[in-house]
C-alpha cells in the first residue's frame, strides 16, 4: 500500500498574508488562488492550502525538513525580517537555534500564530 499526504488546510486570519509569509521564509512561491485557498506546494508535492476563517484560529504545528544549505538561507531570511525564533517549542530559548540529532533547527510563529519549525535532521536520526 502506498499512502502519501497530498494536501492539508491551514487556517489563517488572512490566507494571503500567511501563505506569503511562509513562502518568503522558506524561499518558495505561492500558487494561484483556488477557490478560498492560497496554495503553497512543498518540494515533495504536498500542498498547504491556506484558508481565511472568521473565527479564532486554533494553534497548529508544522515542521519542515530542509538541507543545511537551505537552513542557512531560511535562517538569514528570518533574521532579516526580524522574526522572533526559538531553539525550543516552548519559546524558552529565544534567539537561539538547536542542534538536535546533530543537525540544526528553530521554531517561529506565522501571522496566524501557528508554530512553524525547520529542521535539518529528522528527530531520532542520531547525532550528538
Amino acid at each position: 500500500m502506498s499512502v502519501e499526504l497530498n494536501h492539508t488546510i491551514v487556517l489563517a486570519r488572512d490566507n494571503r498574508e500567511s501563505a506569503e509569509f511562509l513562502a518568503h521564509v522558506l524561499g518558495l512561491e505561492t500558487g494561484p488562488e483556488w477557490g478560498p485557498f492560497v496554495p503553497l506546494t512543498l518540494s515533495n508535492d504536498v500542498t498547504l492550502d491556506f484558508a481565511t476563517v472568521d473565527h479564532e484560529v486554533p494553534l497548529q504545528h508544522y515542521a519542515f525538513l530542509i538541507s543545511e544549505e537551505e537552513f542557512d538561507q531560511v535562517f538569514r531570511r528570518v533574521q532579516d525580517a526580524g522574526i522572533t525564533y526559538f531553539a525550543d517549542p516552548h519559546g524558552k530559548r529565544p534567539g537561539e537555534i538547536n542542534h538536535n540529532d546533530g543537525g540544526r533547527g528553530m521554531y517561529f510563529h506565522d501571522p496566524a500564530g501557528h508554530g512553524m519549525e525547520v529542521i535539518t535532521r529528522p528527530y531520532g536520526s542520531g547525532g550528538s
